[in-house]
């Protein structure tokens, strides 16, 4: 027998977040979260339980966990932009329609409880969050900042009732044969032009972060705020993501670009690829888990673009030539093997042209879900 109970107790939270551990076990190309994150979330150490509701539920057949999802009102982007929209995500499933519609209906009855009068997903609390439903690319690693699932999920979705949103495409970005060294005289050029430095070269990590982080995110809500789902960031918002990422941040592919005054007008937050260091513990930082992180850390096999950004005012400065040659620095270190664009959503043709630069394959799509209640 099917039944839906929603998350309450704390073996209910271990189940809700070891669930997806055993349902990948094996998996070559599934890469866990770190599994405090997850436990922070039912927990008020999760700044957005201040400021968005949110619901865990599990699906369990005989007493045995088949299903999981949780769905967010996310006050903040539900303000800004009129809606009334529910999020669905942490959808993670056996190959079964009954257990999907089962734990979509419980969602969907609370978003109707909520006053809610649609429901969209995957996405989380931010952009920053885990996003989109892998529907292509099923045979590559996952990065770390995004989610893995099998094939049969888009089928149990759409027989849900949910069409297509958008879709993201990610892009495998490989060193070309050679440079093109006018995009690195015109990089160098636009920072000469417009007074501009890279910021902090001689800083430490801890000091860099302490100098510049306001004004890089400052920067991505600029940058960012009139794409898909984000949500501005609050100081609270900004330090829980600092504490989230520094263990995995390293200075060297920290890029920071300001004015005269110290103002950043351009950023490129790129992480080290630590996705293989995390499978064997399923997230959990064991010592050896911590050992194979470091290492990551210190010598990449990959870079993951986390986000990457120039100010309005300065796009058309030349300045996107100079990040471009930076990444390309990334890929003359003999160690990193290419770079993981992450998401793109498939309509800003803009930064798509910029991979033209590089020896490139689009080789993942993702895609965000929608259903009018």
């Amino acid at each position: 027998m099917l039944t839906i109970i929603e998350v309450s107790s704390k073996k209910d939270r271990k189940e809700f977040i070891e669930y997806p551990l055993r349902l990948y076990k094996g998996n070559p190309y599934f890469v866990p979260p770190l599994y405090g994150d997850e436990k922070k979330l039912f927990t008020d150490k999760n700044i957005y339980s201040h400021t968005c509701k949110s619901v865990f539920y599990l699906a369990q057949r005989d007493g045995k966990t088949v299903g999981r999802i949780q769905g967010i009102v996310q006050n903040a982007y539900n303000d800004i932009h009129g809606t009334k929209q529910v999020r669905f995500t942490r959808f993670d499933c056996e190959d079964n329609p009954e257990t999907a519609k089962a734990l979509f209906n419980k969602v969907e009855e609370w978003a109707k409880e909520q006053g809610m009068t649609e429901v969209i997903g995957p996405l989380g609390y931010s952009d920053l969050e885990r996003e989109g439903l892998l529907i292509e690319g099923f045979e590559y690693l996952s990065t770390f900042e995004e989610q893995y699932n099998y094939p049969y999920y888009a089928e149990l979705i759409e027989g849900c009732g949910y069409e297509k949103d958008v879709d993201w495409v990610e892009s495998r970005l490989f060193a070309m044969a050679e440079e093109d060294e006018r995009i690195r005289k015109l990089g160098m050029r636009a920072l000469s032009r417009y007074n501009l430095h890279i910021a902090g070269e001689k800083l430490s990590k801890r000091a860099y972060i302490k100098k510049y982080a306001d004004g890089i995110f400052k920067c991505i809500d600029e940058c960012y705020k009139d794409l898909y789902g984000t949500v501005p960031f609050t100081q609270e918002m900004m330090q829980q993501m600092i504490d989230q990422f520094n263990l995995i941040l390293s200075k060297k592919y920290l890029i920071a670009v300001c004015d005269e005054e110290e103002n950043v007008v351009a950023f490129g937050l790129c992480l080290p690829g630590i996705g293989k260091a995390l499978q064997k513990s399923g997230g959990r930082l064991t010592p050896m888990a911590l050992i194979r992180l470091l290492r990551a850390v210190k010598r990449p096999e990959s870079i993951d673009l986390g986000l990457v950004g120039i100010l309005p005012q300065y796009r058309k400065s030349g300045l996107s030539a100079f990040i471009l040659t930076v990444l390309q620095d990334m890929l003359a270190d003999k160690h990193v093997q290419y770079l993981e664009t992450n998401l793109n959503l498939e309509t800003n043709a803009n930064i798509q042209t910029q991979w033209k630069h590089f020896d490139s394959i689009q080789h993942k799509r993702r895609r965000a879900y929608i259903k009018k209640l």
